[in-house]
């Protein structure tokens, strides 16, 4: 009688482990990195960049994670000069294995302009691209929006999507989105105006301790969100800028992504989820997550986009900005 009980036991704990496995979401995501060959680039002065610049590389490699990164060509430009070192920087991307997507010449806003110059800033942001990627057999085919500013109606969204398919392009959007951009901002604040080297690697490393639990709470909001929406955990994709912080800070993050049980699958994989043939649902003007686009398609409450994490004050202050 023991020992049938103690089998009978034995059998519940497996059938019990095996339910849990069952219910355990696929935790897929894709990494994207925008504003190649480097944020903000011509903005501010970079005394160290092609430091940083490999820096970045070598750690997306170390980590094994399949990149596709978005470019805008006019940062390859010094007073409308192509500049060859900048364009090495793109190589550099392509031959550490790494895609290479359309992010637009300018990084203008397609709420900003025409619809017809939106579409001519595109094309002038394949000049150089194109015949890169050409170099090792490789095609251009990713597509993604400036500021997330995907068009004010169903019509304009349909008429880019039309111009983008005809020039052999699909889009990327971005499920997981953040203000890591704010952080960044004030990381290369204290990196460039901070005198004093103690003070200026302890708030460094302050951020860096910051940045990492930020963009993980993002990404529980939206895992969370993505199952209250669809019943299920889609393929995510994840934005992300080339930066410094990120230089810094992307293998822990990477790291701490796959201890929450998160697998980095290509863009292409993600896109395969059905998931992306949704409809979208939001006409505005800020930049927001398909996840919040597909919840306003099918008129989720307002409760429903409660709760998003948002950037400590102290970071705000020290990026220097008023609002996410």
């Amino acid at each position: 009688m023991g020992k049938g009980i103690l089998r009978w036991g034995v059998l519940a704990l497996f059938c019990v482990a095996g339910i849990a496995q069952a219910s355990e979401p696929d935790r897929r995501i894709a990494l994207t990195i925008d504003d190649l060959p480097w944020q903000r680039l011509g903005e501010r002065a970079e005394a160290d960049l092609h430091a940083q610049h490999a820096r970045l590389i070598g750690a997306l490699k170390q980590t094994g994670v399949p990149i596709v990164g978005f470019v805008n060509e006019g940062k390859l430009e010094v007073d409308r000069q192509v500049q060859p070192d900048r364009v090495q920087m793109l190589r550099d991307w392509r031959d550490a294995g790494f895609e290479l997507g359309n992010h637009t010449f300018s990084h203008v806003s397609m709420h900003a302009v025409p619809l017809d110059t939106y579409q001519q800033d595109i094309l002038r942001g394949e000049v150089v691209l194109r015949p890169l990627l050409a170099e090792s057999g490789q095609t251009l085919r990713w597509f993604r929006h400036p500021y997330l500013q995907a068009g004010r109606s169903p019509e304009a969204r349909a008429e880019l999507a039309t111009f983008l398919q005809q020039h052999q392009y699909r889009i990327a959007p971005v499920t997981v989105d953040n203000a890591e951009w704010i952080w960044a901002f004030a990381y290369d604040q204290v990196r460039d105006t901070e005198a004093d080297p103690a003070v200026r690697e302890a708030r460094l490393r302050q951020l860096r301790r910051g940045y990492i639990p930020y963009m993980l709470n993002k990404l529980d909001y939206y895992e969370q969100r993505s199952q209250q929406l669809l019943g299920r955990l889609p393929a995510q994709v994840w934005l992300m800028h080339a930066n410094a912080l990120n230089a810094d800070s992307v293998e822990e993050l990477v790291a701490a992504t796959r201890r929450r049980g998160y697998r980095f699958i290509t863009l292409e994989t993600a896109m395969e989820d059905p998931a992306y043939l949704r409809a979208e649902g939001y006409n505005g003007g800020a930049g927001i997550s398909w996840i919040q686009r597909w919840a306003m398609a099918d008129k989720m409450p307002k409760t429903f986009y409660q709760g998003e994490p948002a950037v400590p004050a102290w970071v705000m202050k020290l990026a220097g900005q008023e609002s996410e």
